[in-house]
């Protein structure tokens, strides 16, 4: 089940493979995602450390959640991967120019994980032919939904 997507990421970069990762997050965090109160379109993925870490994921706090506790909605939280693939994202990153994008949020099995994407930029002309396609496609289905009545 999709918590939230980050389509913009779609358009501005050729995702090249997808990883599920396991989030750290705090009890108030949880219940606010659950809420579907988190918005993943500006964040991006950094390398600290030898580990990943996910920056500029929007957590609105609930009201109802306890007192005590002082919500960061902007804070970094650490992504959890095997060792064997996080070295092989650095690798990538740290070599070959890509750059990693959080995809999108969902639930499995109860928990929450981030779906990240090694991916390449877009140029501006590569960004103008994914719209024309897209555009096209869209004429087309127009078209043939017309036909069919």
């Amino acid at each position: 089940m999709s918590i939230a997507d980050n389509k913009k990421a779609f358009f501005d970069y050729f995702i090249e493979d997808r990883y599920e990762a396991g989030l750290v997050l705090e009890g108030w965090e949880v219940k606010a995602i659950r809420e579907g109160r988190v918005q993943i379109k500006e964040a991006y993925v950094l390398v600290r450390n030898g580990e990943l870490y996910l920056f500029g994921a929007h957590v609105s706090a609930l009201t109802t959640t306890s007192t005590f506790s002082h919500p960061e909605a902007l804070r970094s939280r650490k992504l959890l991967l095997h060792r064997a693939e996080i070295d092989k994202l650095i690798g990538k990153v740290e070599r070959s120019g890509y750059t990693l994008v959080p995809l999108n949020l969902h639930f499995k099995k109860g928990r929450v994980k981030c779906e990240i994407g090694l991916a390449k930029g877009k140029k501006q002309h590569d960004k103008r032919a994914t719209e024309r396609d897209r555009d096209a496609k869209r004429e087309v289905a127009s078209a043939m939904k017309q036909n069919r009545r």
